[in-house]
């Protein structure tokens, strides 16, 4: 038995290892020969140290992961085991032809195997429990209310029982190892393995390192099978990810570790951005194909884990939209990995996303911000947005009048330019309108943005904001008609002709006002509209004009505190309040609304989704200006959500925001007032009214 086990077993498991290896390397080349066609984005390489910190932090501190705590904190103790198990490895291939075989130095050190017992321990109850979450998410979330529908189930199953197998036989191991040893009671060299190996020592000798060579044999070929597996499948992103996420992670857009929120990218063309003036005759607008795609882009898709923590946070999935984030990068990875012509479109009727999935999402950005592998979802939407819109002129019907607007009157409702300043007559206390320069006396440059003229309600805001600059002393001005829209629309919708154009008026228009303040500290930009705060503040640095911009809650907030603002008339009403998505997760500002409002006496009763994990209002990403004809309304969901709260009142910084969720109450039939931050401050400074 033993002559047969020492020939058959080094030739099964060496010669596994040799085609594991070999098919590994193989494919693993294929792998980077993908990549390499990608369009080229040198926008990667910047920060090389911030980068690597950031994504050793993230990794290593699991800080994404840990959003979900449970999952999160099994999933570490698996990723930790996968490393750090590596020697068990390596000593099963001694133990192979000797059965008494340790690693050289470390192999009985008495740290070295605490820790890999410890190890092994983690990794076991960890998968279990991530096993564990994903049947019983099975049962209780059925259909599309489980975040692994759509998910390739068996690989997951298929990864998670190597897992398993592997923490059995380093287990059994262990116990055979101590079997063999001298000792007779609890030691410190099987610290947790104790009560495995006094079972084993019942075992005759022979038949205990016949175990062992037999159960190092079946480590081996289990772990050298599932490399096989991945190296003939590489859109297995389930088990890829262990290899591709410290690199997906490392190249994300922001160098300084933030989630890529905020500004969308620039709109490249074989690595260069696009001169809209002088386009080349050659330049790719946007991703329609397969070969549009960058080396990046299929980085995201192939470290895609298809874990679904993006589809169980989207919008549009949740009111029954065809959008799951998920799906999207899984199509457009199976599609980019698939042996199809170069030219071949990914989006349309036949294609692999269709129409319906594309235009569905508000860019709220909740799945680049639950992604665990930083996977930038709305970057492949807009681009893709680009192609559509720039290219092939398909794109709902509605936007062609939004376009024609903005084109034309700088602003999507198509407007009168000089009824900006409409508002300004509404208020009994002066407003200085903008002639040329910005004046020395006037600190900031209040930007009023398109809302905050024109819609009624948003208008209240604007109001609102001036009237409490204005009682607590702050020196503003306004642009008045020679505001135009930012662009924002145009942009998120794919349109990047028109928002360049927007654009550059707009920077012309302050680099006139700003004219005689040369640093970026100098000139200061409030606003009241989230998506203007981040269009302004963070896209235009794209085109080299940079500024301060402070949102309006952050001012009020700011002016609260240093006294110039008292709030005296306490609210006793309960309110809720709802975080813009452009606001908090696009810029990460959610405790200055909630000072705010706590300043005025309320107390909040938040909605279930709030702060980073707030439930979009349906305008974002151009939606504003589409019909919603699939699924339920969103705002319609949102405002169940808050009015389940027992709220009077549900606050909102965002005339987006104002617009949807008053709808939505509207269409309720409900009592409830919707009303921004700043009004509710305004009626807490104000003087009482005596009769």
């Amino acid at each position: 038995m033993s002559y047969w086990l020492n020939i058959f077993l080094p030739i099964i498991a060496y010669g596994t290892t040799v085609v594991a290896l070999t098919l590994l390397f193989v494919n693993g080349r294929k792998l980077l020969a993908i990549y390499r066609k990608g369009q080229p984005d040198p926008t990667r390489s910047d920060a090389k140290g911030s980068r690597f910190a950031h994504m050793l932090g993230e990794i290593v501190g699991h800080t994404k992961m840990l959003n979900f705590t449970g999952t999160g904190i099994a999933h570490w103790g698996v990723m930790v085991g996968f490393v750090t198990l590596f020697g068990t490895l390596i000593t099963a291939y001694g133990q192979v032809l000797d059965p008494y075989f340790t690693l050289p130095l470390i192999g009985n050190f008495i740290p070295y195997e605490y820790i890999t017992e410890l190890i092994t321990i983690f990794t076991g109850l960890g998968i279990v429990t991530l096993i564990g979450i994903r049947q019983v998410t099975r049962f209780s979330r059925k259909g599309k209310k489980s975040r692994f529908f759509g998910s390739g189930s068996l690989k997951a199953y298929y990864v998670e029982a190597t897992i398993l197998a592997i923490v059995f036989c380093v287990v059994a191991l262990r116990g055979l190892e101590g079997a063999l040893s001298n000792d007779t009671e609890w030691s410190w060299h099987y610290p947790f393995t104790w009560r495995v190996v006094l079972n084993f020592k019942e075992l005759p000798l022979q038949t205990i390192l016949n175990s062992i060579q037999i159960v190092a044999a079946i480590k081996i070929v289990v772990s050298m099978l599932w490399f096989i597996v991945i190296s003939l499948n590489l859109t297995m992103g389930v088990a890829w990810h262990r290899f591709l996420a410290f690199f997906n992670v490392y190249y994300k857009r922001h160098s300084d570790g933030s989630n890529s929120l905020g500004e969308l990218p620039e709109m490249l063309s074989h690595g260069k951005a696009i001169d809209f003036d002088d386009p080349s005759e050659d330049d790719v607008f946007g991703l329609g194909t397969r070969a549009d795609i960058s080396w990046k882009g299929l980085l995201d898709m192939t470290s895609c884990t298809e874990c679904g923590r993006c589809q169980s946070q989207c919008p549009a999935w949740h009111t029954d939209k065809p959008l799951s984030p998920k799906l999207l990068i899984m199509a457009m990875r199976d599609h980019a990995m698939a042996k199809v012509v170069e030219n071949e479109a990914l989006v349309g009727e036949l294609a692999p996303i269709s129409l319906d999935v594309l235009w569905s999402c508000t860019t709220c950005g909740a799945c680049v911000n639950e992604c665990p592998v930083d996977i930038e979802h709305i970057d492949h939407i807009v681009n893709m947005r680009r192609f559509q819109v720039l290219v092939e002129s398909e794109f709902p019907s509605e936007l062609s009048g939004t376009f024609r607007n903005l084109e034309n009157s700088g602003n999507p409702w198509g407007a009168n330019r000089n009824d900006r300043e409409g508002w300004i007559a509404e208020c009994d206390f002066p407003v200085r309108v903008v002639e040329g320069e910005l004046p020395e006396d006037v600190e900031y440059l209040f930007w009023v943005g398109c809302a905050g003229a024109y819609e009624e309600r948003a208008k209240k805001t604007t109001k609102a904001v001036a009237e409490l600059l204005y009682m607590a002393d702050v020196s503003f001005a306004v642009l008045g008609k020679k505001e135009t829209c930012t662009g924002d629309p145009a942009r998120r919708a794919g349109n990047e002709f028109l928002y360049q154009i927007l654009a550059k008026e707009n920077i012309a228009t302050f680099e006139e006002v700003f004219a005689s303040r040369p640093d970026k500290g100098q000139k200061k930009i409030v606003v009241t509209c989230p998506h203007c705060f981040t269009t302004i503040g963070r896209d235009y640095a794209q085109s080299g004009f940079e500024l301060v911009m402070v949102h309006h809650t952050q001012l009020l907030n700011q002016l609260v505190r240093e006294g110039k603002l008292t709030p005296i008339n306490k609210s006793t009403k309960p309110l809720t309040y709802h975080d813009p998505c452009y606001l908090g997760r696009h810029n990460q500002i959610y405790a200055p609304p909630r000072e705010l409002l706590e300043a005025t006496g309320v107390k909040i009763t938040e909605m279930p989704r709030n702060q980073e994990r707030s439930f979009c209002c349906g305008g974002g990403g151009g939606r504003m200006w589409m019909e919603e004809k699939l699924g339920t309304r969103i705002n319609i969901n949102r405002v169940v959500e808050a009015l389940a709260t027992g709220a009077e009142e549900v606050a909102v910084a965002c005339p987006f925001c104002r617009v949807m969720v008053g709808d939505g109450v509207m269409s309720k039939e409900s009592k409830v007032e919707v009303l921004d931050v700043a009004q509710a401050l305004l009626r807490s400074v104000t003087a009482p009214i005596l009769n």
